[in-house]
């Protein structure tokens, strides 16, 4: 196995025409791919090709977008489906659903056997430290699963009049810091790379033992100075590879990563070692 992959998508139907609907195009074109919708079983294929484990991404902003959610359901089938490939997946929940978004964690950790939740603030447009969300927060350390949260702009309403309405400030790693606090035994991974925000991001990994952060959807070469020295210094243990597929793929990534001279038991703790670790992979 070259990596464990913590941050993938599906690249279905389902998911890139349906849930993300009218974010699609301008997505595709702040990354500058042209999608190819495939199946779970071709999706699976390019993970096995790059010797790569997957990890996808649940999806849920029906109240703020009013397009329909991603299955958890069938999430949770294509792991079932395809293990030789994908190793777990993060629920999709609605935070602005309330009781029924606890109830929806617990019934993906405990019936569904998903590892934890994910969310993504700016399509949701909520900030993590509103009280009004602490239920669901409460909820994941009680099940003692961790959650990932999108830090930093997105590539979704990219370029278009008014971003289609996504708000960035809800993505700064600041609110992160506050539910950190409050919650000292989840266990929180940020989402990317934060930029604009990466000095702050950084400052919050340093301060917070509970805070990691994995770097998908981003090439390494693009990473701030600070950020590369962190990676290969001090913070060297929180850091995970993403790739955010199907934006950006396994090889491209592995290049620019081998590109910055890091030594190779860094690159392994990027690689594969620290998500083993942070996730109880073994």
């Amino acid at each position: 196995m070259k990596a464990i992959d913590v941050h993938a998508h599906l690249n279905t139907r389902e998911m890139m025409e349906v849930s993300l609907g009218k974010y699609n195009e301008a997505m595709q074109k702040y990354y500058k791919f042209d999608l190819q919708l495939k199946t779970a079983a071709e999706m699976a294929e390019d993970f096995v090709k790059a010797d790569v484990k997957g990890i996808l991404m649940g999806w849920d902003a029906e109240t703020a977008s009013g397009l329909p959610k991603l299955s958890n359901d069938s999430l949770a089938e294509i792991v079932k489906q395809f293990p030789n490939a994908f190793i777990g997946a993060f629920a999709g929940v609605d935070p602005w659903k309330e009781k029924k978004a606890v109830q929806e964690a617990e019934r993906a950790v405990k019936q569904l056997g998903m590892m934890g939740l994910k969310f993504q603030p700016a399509v949701q447009a909520f900030y993590p430290n509103d009280r009004r969300f602490y239920p669901l927060w409460e909820k994941c350390a009680e099940l003692k699963v961790p959650v990932q949260f999108h830090t930093g702009t997105t590539g979704i309403g990219a370029g278009l009049p008014g971003g289609m309405g996504i708000k960035l400030a809800y993505c700064q790693p600041i609110y992160l810091d506050m539910v950190a606090a409050d919650f000292p035994n989840l266990t929180i991974i940020a989402c990317h790379p934060s930029w604009p925000w990466q000095d702050e991001m950084i400052a919050v990994l340093l301060h917070k033992a509970n805070m990691v952060n994995e770097l998908s959807g981003w090439s390494p070469k693009y990473f701030s100075d600070a950020l590369k020295k962190e990676i290969g210094g001090r913070l060297q243990d929180k850091f995970m590879f993403g790739s955010d597929y199907p934006a950006l793929t396994h090889d491209r990534l592995f290049k620019d990563w081998e590109s910055l001279g890091l030594k190779s038991e860094v690159l392994e703790k990027i690689f594969y070692k620290n998500a083993q670790r942070i996730l109880g992979l073994g």
